[in-house]
């Protein structure tokens, strides 16, 4: 009798072997592990703390903090993924140091607004324990893969330094111990990028890559949605509280557009289409870079968002959370605009779109609307984005790949 699938798949499992030394995923359509998404479920919590720190203080001080703390965040998440893209191999070495940096984000993100008391030692320790199950995973590459040597050593030395710079702040008094932490997540990213830069460099996985970076993109947006909930719930879902939701709702899809059929897939394609080249030119390093100040501003968005909701039946909005608003689009659409200029290679397309969209967004906080005129405008703005981006598709202003 011939074997059913069920019976071949329950055989193929039973040879994986539980540990399995490190190697290259080269391998073409790879997509996000379970065990990724599952990790992703911990920055979702990160950010939503770090969006409440903002939302406590929407001035220039509570910006700044929250700025550095989802800067700090952001870095972990994309220092773990740049490991998983070149080394994952999913057995249980590997499970195990990525749930410990996991239980490392959670310390994180339950500390992220006593960093100034005693409680923020449990920020510096999350941190600390990412960067420790970091270093035991690029240990074991640097064993187990030769060729990857001269990379992981650089990524040792920057996840080190960091680790220990972090540690030593613990003894240092603020504001001192900030400048240490800043300090540290310098260093931490310096090597790192040297890294790309040796001629033997481990190539990344330029398929893997984008999806990573667009689920993360998605993680934040998740959050515009959440502030727009928490509005309406807290708003009383009065008439103008609810006509304000369905503009800032609006505004979050026309956001996820944007970058999903405009920019992030005019990145995808330069990636997709040079492969190699792209490597050797570092451009994966301008990539993964210009995904922080895009994620800052979302998550920034989201905050304004929910405010804006909040109070939608008042007559006028703060003006923290106009320019909350305001600053945080236009740092969107900008960093959109650089990511798409760079990697798109198309300037005039991008001055059209979202290029236009930046002086546009900082115009409306100044204007001191009504809370639900506010946002349709803004949502007015970034709907008209979409439809010029289809219009540039079309005139093959822009070139992209489905992200």
């Amino acid at each position: 009798m011939s074997q059913t699938h069920e019976d071949l798949d329950e055989e193929e499992a039973e040879q994986v072997e539980p540990v399995r030394p490190p190697d290259l995923n080269q391998e073409s359509n790879r997509s996000a592990t379970r065990l990724e998404l599952f990790f992703d479920l911990a920055f979702v919590l990160f950010v939503a703390r770090c969006a409440d720190v903002l939302a406590k203080d929407e001035t220039w001080h509570g910006a700044l903090i929250f700025t550095a703390v989802l800067t700090i965040g952001w870095w972990a998440w994309a220092s773990a993924t740049l490991y998983a893209n070149r080394f994952d191999t999913d057995d249980a070495v590997f499970r195990l140091l990525t749930l410990t940096a996991m239980a490392g984000v959670v310390a994180m993100a339950a500390a992220v607004d006593k960093i100034d008391e005693p409680t923020g030692r449990w920020f510096v320790f999350g941190y600390v324990l990412i960067r420790l199950a970091l270093i035991g995973g690029y240990l074991r590459a640097w064993w187990h893969v030769p060729q990857a040597r001269s990379t992981a050593r650089l990524y040792l030395i920057g996840h080190s330094l960091g680790a220990g710079i972090w540690l030593a702040s613990l003894a240092v008094p603020a504001p001192a111990r900030y400048w240490l932490w800043g300090a540290g997540v310098l260093l931490d990213v310096v090597w790192p990028t040297a890294a790309a830069r040796l001629k033997d460099a481990v190539p990344l996985h330029l398929e893997h890559l984008p999806e990573r970076f667009g689920l993360f993109v998605i993680l934040v947006l998740g959050e515009s949605v959440a502030a727009i909930v928490t509005g309406l719930h807290d708003g009383g879902w009065k008439p103008a509280v609810v006509g304000t939701a369905a503009l800032a709702f609006t505004a979050a899809a026309a956001l996820w557009w944007i970058y999903f059929d405009l920019s992030g897939g005019a990145a995808k394609r330069r990636l997709a289409v040079e492969g190699d080249e792209v490597t050797k030119h570092g451009v994966h390093d301008f990539y993964v870079y210009i995904h922080l100040p895009l994620a800052v501003s979302l998550a920034a968005v989201a905050v304004g968002l929910e405010h804006a909701v909040l109070h939608g039946a008042d007559p006028h909005l703060t003006a923290g959370t106009r320019w909350v608003l305001g600053i945080a689009t236009a740092g969107y659409l900008l960093s959109a605009a650089v990511m798409q200029a760079q990697l798109g290679r198309r300037i005039r397309g991008t001055l059209l779109w979202p290029g236009a969209g930046v002086p546009l967004a900082l115009l409306i906080p100044l204007l001191d609307l009504s809370p639900i005129l506010t946002v349709g405008l803004l949502a007015a703005v970034l709907a008209a984005g979409v439809v010029i981006g289809f219009l540039l598709h079309r005139a093959g202003e822009v070139r992209t790949a489905k992200v």
